[in-house]
């Protein structure tokens, strides 16, 4: 094998970024070195990996980025100028990495012993403690090995000899579980301890060889999965013949736990995971008839701060493992900092004030309908967390959908749109008619709303809303990316929305500010930061509103500036003030001063169909199991809970990229780089028209 060199960009920490570095791959050592430059390759390397043992994985996020992840631990993230150039280097890498992994192999013979159990642990003086220099970690443990009779070809498994192998792999997981917990149950201080780098670098091997066990049992799985594909119906889909194996989460905060068989699991998450991806089967869009939806009663406010404070050795547990800038996108995260709800349930959450949202198109002018949007915008956010304590929604699994809607009278619009909304007392709500509970009254507007998970990786969620009584509509799409901050970490909202005002002809793009969790060691707290653009092209219209995060020293806390401008004139018709969670002041060109204070506005609930009318994958019903554990205070037993839906997932995933079976959506279509309602408002009534005009 020929070394390989050439010029790669190494991603060094947030400050520094992206860096070019020249870099060698050493094949006869293996090892992959870089240099600042090309000239400065006679010089000691800046860096050096040792690719015995590591994994070289291109990422999702781009077709140029790929990591190097070394058995030592630590990782280079690189981005070659192309796509092709990735693939090379990558099929390079994983050539040397594969030949020195097997070499290493080689020339280590397995140990003879079949027991995992430590050597006695005596007094800090008894010989079984005392550790000689030239004495290695491994010897501490006994492993023993099966081999396969030679010269016999093993022939395809079938389903019985899949349960064998399987109940093989239950018990080689097992006796990998009674390493794991030997070693950390070693004190933390002493001549050996669970610090010790050779017994970290046996339970990293003992784990990456599990994990390799896993990926060959799962060739066999998908082996006679594709025999059978050809003789099933049209549409259907292959589920797994078992869940695939968990492995993470082993042990929480270092202590050891209890490993039930799979029998004892609860009910519930046998089902979680036995569920062969039902929406699969029927991904025609289902009509929610709103008469079926019930005024929510739930009222889960997440200002319980027990939980954070009796896991904070947990939190500095995972905060020792994250970097600087690191994209949190697939770190699970501990249960314990939950909301009892999904994300998609918190973006319906943020649309609290339909009779704010249905006045916009009552604006008399194109300059009235902007101010009333930007009201309405500047409104939702607060209303949308629940709590003050910075919690995260569940997030939602690919296929994940849910339903609401909002139901008010007509008399309520009129009479809050353009009224001091200060003037409402805190704790009331929009109340219907008694003749309108039940049913669409015609003097009632109906706000309908539905959410999807429309992507995995990256995490992409979309979600409309319509009232047709009003002619408006809303169509979004949004990309939630996560990063490590240090002692907070930010959520970027990438994508945009757009409101259609259809008897107006106007359409209004937007944006979504970040969202940044701080202090997330003592008490988490929720702050908005950057700025959003609402335009109209049609009015020329648009607005520019800054989410100012608290500056280091002094400052107000959820400040929020803005202004709305009229484009052709460069005249500001309008300027906003104040914080989005408390009092808002809206200063009109014409000298006028209006005050909005959230806490006393209005909220009208959602209506929602209860669990027994939902769908599997509408999100109550999904997460039914996880929200009832949180609210018992079972932080295990949600976990376990949680644990069983995602585990489900990445094995579906995984299966369809084998497979190469695309992923279809349910109600929204992808439109270039964003995604769109099957059935927006817009095409209903172009339609519509159209019909009527040729009727004519």
């Amino acid at each position: 094998m020929e070394n390989i060199c050439g010029y790669l960009m190494k991603y060094t920490n947030l400050v520094t970024g992206w860096q070019y570095r020249y870099f060698v791959l050493n094949n006869d050592a293996g090892l992959l070195e870089y240099f600042v430059n090309e000239q400065s390759r006679h010089l000691k390397p800046r860096g050096t990996l040792q690719l015995a043992g590591a994994v070289i994985s291109p990422s999702d996020e781009d077709s140029h980025t790929f990591t190097v992840n070394a058995a030592s631990g630590e990782q280079y993230k690189l981005r070659a100028t192309d796509a092709k150039e990735r693939q090379h280097w990558v099929s390079r890498l994983q050539i040397c990495t594969q030949h020195h992994t097997e070499a290493i192999g080689k020339n280590n013979p397995p140990l003879k012993s079949r027991s995992f159990s430590l050597a006695s642990q005596g007094s800090a003086n008894s010989p079984g403690v005392q550790r000689r220099p030239s004495q290695n970690a491994v010897s501490f443990f006994n492993v023993g090995h099966h081999r396969l009779p030679t010269g016999k070809r093993v022939p395809i498994m079938q389903p019985d000899h899949l349960v064998d192998v399987r109940e093989m792999m239950s018990q080689a997981e097992g006796q990998q579980r009674d390493l794991i917990r030997s070693i950390e149950c070693l004190p933390a201080s002493g001549h050996l301890t669970s610090l010790d780098q050779d017994l970290l670098m046996l339970k990293a091997t003992s784990m990456a060889t599990m994990n390799c066990l896993n990926d060959c049992f799962h060739i066999l799985q998908l082996q006679h999965a594709s025999q059978q594909k050809g003789s099933l119906p049209a549409g259907t889909t292959i589920s797994w013949l078992e869940p695939k194996i968990s492995l993470a989460n082993h042990f929480k905060n270092g202590a050891a736990q209890n490993f039930p068989a799979e029998i004892n699991k609860p009910a519930s998450v046998r089902e979680e995971q036995s569920i062969a991806e039902p929406c699969q089967l029927t991904r025609e869009p289902e009509e929610i008839n709103p008469d079926e939806e019930l005024e929510d009663i739930c009222d889960d406010k997440e200002d319980d701060l027990g939980a954070v404070e009796e896991q904070r050795s947990v939190i500095l547990h995972l905060l020792s493992q994250l970097k600087l800038g690191m994209d949190l996108t697939r770190v699970v995260l501990p249960t314990f900092i939950l909301e009892k709800r999904s994300l998609l349930e918190m973006y319906a959450d943020f649309m609290s004030h339909p009779d704010l949202f249905v006045a916009i198109t009552n604006g008399s002018s194109p300059e009235e309908r902007m101010i009333r949007f930007v009201e309405y915008y500047l409104t939702s956010f607060h209303e949308g967390r629940k709590g003050a304590i910075a919690k995260k929604p569940y997030n939602p699994i690919i296929g994940e959908t849910f339903h609401c809607s909002w139901r008010m009278p007509k008399s309520s619009v009129a009479t809050n749109a353009g009224t001091n909304s200060s003037a409402h007392s805190p704790s009331e709500q929009v109340a219907l008619p008694k003749d309108a509970e039940g049913q669409a009254e015609p003097d009632c507007y109906t706000v309908k709303f539905v959410a999807e998970q429309v992507s995995h990786h990256p995490p992409v969620s979309g979600f409309y809303a319509e009232c047709v009584e009003r002619n408006m509509c809303v169509n979004a799409h949004v990309w939630t990316k996560s990063k490590f901050l240090g002692m907070s970490i930010g959520v970027t909202m990438v994508g945009e929305g757009v409101l259609h005002l259809l008897e107006h002809g106007e359409e209004y793009t937007f944006s979504l500010p970040c969202a940044y969790a701080r202090s997330i060691l003592t008490v988490p707290w929720v702050e908005l930061g950057g700025k959003v653009n609402i335009n109209c092209a049609k009015t020329g219209y648009s607005a520019s509103i800054n989410f100012h995060t608290k500056p280091f020293y002094g400052g107000k806390l959820h400040r929020v500036t803005g202004e709305v401008k009229q484009n052709m004139t460069n005249t500001v018709v309008c300027r906003v003030q104040g914080e989005w969670n408390s009092v808002l002041e809206f200063t009109y060109s014409n000298g006028e001063t209006k005050y909005v204070d959230l806490t006393k506005l209005s909220v009208t609930r959602k209506r929602v169909r209860p669990l027994e009318k939902q769908g599997p994958f509408e999100s109550r019903r999904l997460w039914q199991h996880v929200t009832e554990s949180l609210r018992d205070g079972d932080i295990d037993k949600a976990t376990e809970h949680k644990r069983a839906l995602e585990e489900r997932q990445r094995n579906e995933e995984r299966l369809r990229a084998e497979t190469e079976t695309p992923w279809c959506t349910k109600y929204f279509l992808k439109d270039g780089d964003g995604w769109v309602y099957h059935k927006p408002l817009w095409k209903t009534v172009s339609a519509a028209q159209t019909q009527q005009t040729d009727s004519n």
